[in-house]
């Protein structure tokens, strides 16, 4: 958040990409690039319909991560809208746990957990952060006072949300978002807040 002023974001909806093949089965997908399954197809349209009504006729500025899953999820919600490319969006780089489930992960390493110690070969929670707040300083730099939804992924969106919120990462932890679904965080009184979470049709 901002120390000097800068107008911040009215409202920030933040929307994880509709359903691959691995996300159905618990497998980490972070930089792999899949594509989406006609039910991820399907639960991105739905999303358009959430987002309509939360945006109550707000003109927001739109940005997605560069993968084809939130590319695509973002298309096939806000069709009218042109979203912007952001690589800070991308998912988490999870390195040599890329593709195993958390039981085939916590099979190698008992004391795993993505939110203190990272992935071998891959991102620390403290880079992940860094991005999140390298897009939080874009928001004010380009946002004030307007609607922002972002396409976004699983942890990326939760490690984000805690960052908006000015939370450690360690509190994303304590979020779980399903595909295709929408989190929604306010201005009140000068700071962000989180009025809802996981919303899906």
């Amino acid at each position: 958040m901002s120390d000097h002023g800068a107008p911040l974001p009215s409202l920030i909806l933040l929307v994880r990409h509709g359903a691959t093949e691995w996300s159905l089965n618990g497998r980490h997908t972070g930089r792999t690039d899949l594509p989406m399954t006609e039910v991820g197809e399907q639960q991105s349209r739905a999303s358009g319909t959430v987002l309509r009504d939360l945006l109550a006729g707000a003109d927001p500025l739109v940005f997605t991560s560069p993968l084809e899953r939130a590319r695509n999820t973002a298309r096939l919600a806000m069709p009218d809208h042109e979203a912007t490319v952001v690589d800070a969006l991308a998912e988490y780089d999870y390195g040599r746990y890329e593709g195993l489930t958390s039981t085939e992960i916590l099979e190698q390493d008992p004391e795993w957990n993505l939110f203190t110690t990272g992935c071998p070969g891959g991102e620390s929670p403290q880079q992940v952060v860094a991005r999140c707040d390298s897009f939080i300083a874009k928001l004010e730099r380009t946002a004030g006072g307007r609607a922002v939804v972002a396409f976004t992924h699983g942890h990326l969106g939760r490690i984000l949300t805690v960052r908006l919120l000015g939370l450690g990462v360690e509190a994303a932890a304590g979020l779980w978002n399903e595909t295709a679904s929408v989190g929604v965080i306010n201005l009140h009184r000068g700071r962000f807040v989180l009025v809802g979470w996981n919303i899906r049709l």
